[in-house]
């Protein structure tokens, strides 16, 4: 693992030693990190994720089934780690990624293999809004959707910056949607919440 490096004090807080996405893995593969953790890599540090509760559950439950029509055109992914560059590994919530021969066995996806990328929010939706995106948006996810289970409204992220989503479309219930680079599939803007 690399040395700690010396840097300045800013506003009180000294600089913290980032791990990247192989010391992470290391760590798993030492036993350091117990295995039935639940966190994410964000920009080089560990990040405890909340637990998943019955709605959350219930919600990513709901958009599997949504999307398993597409499964013989694109690998549907639950919950399964995302690398964003050398010091990130997220856990989206789901993800329609390019069919390639044999899967993923070598390495987690990368951005360019994501199709549609989805995150279901309840207890995290500044998290998720405020920090995941950006970083989604950062290394060129083409479309996030964030399901936000408390307003039951569905935004839809496109045009990817390194300062974020530019565009964000929030539809409304009978607003029908279609993921940019998965034509094929269409439903109304309410059918990817549950009940």
């Amino acid at each position: 693992m690399a040395g700690l490096s010396v840097h300045e004090e800013r506003e009180g807080y000294l600089a913290r030693h980032r791990i990247t996405v192989d010391e992470y893995h290391r760590m798993g593969q030492a036993g350091v990190l117990p295995p039935d953790a639940r966190l994410e890599l964000f920009e080089g540090e560990l990040i405890d994720m909340a637990p998943i509760g019955p709605a959350h559950a219930n919600a990513v439950d709901h958009l599997v089934t949504l999307f398993a029509p597409l499964v013989h055109s694109v690998i549907v992914r639950v919950q399964n780690p995302l690398r964003l560059g050398s010091r990130s590994e997220l856990l989206p919530d789901l993800m329609l990624l390019q069919r390639k021969p044999g899967g993923y066995p070598q390495a987690a996806p990368d951005p360019s293999d994501v199709l549609l990328l989805i995150e279901v929010s309840d207890t995290s939706i500044g998290y998720d809004r405020e920090h995941k995106l950006r970083l989604y948006a950062r290394y060129g996810v083409a479309e996030t959707w964030l399901v936000d289970l408390n307003a039951r409204q569905l935004e839809i992220h496109l045009d990817p910056s390194a300062d974020g989503y530019r565009k964000v479309l929030k539809p409304a219930a009978d607003s029908t949607v279609t993921p940019s680079l998965v034509d094929e599939f269409s439903v109304p803007a309410g059918a990817v919440f549950p009940g």
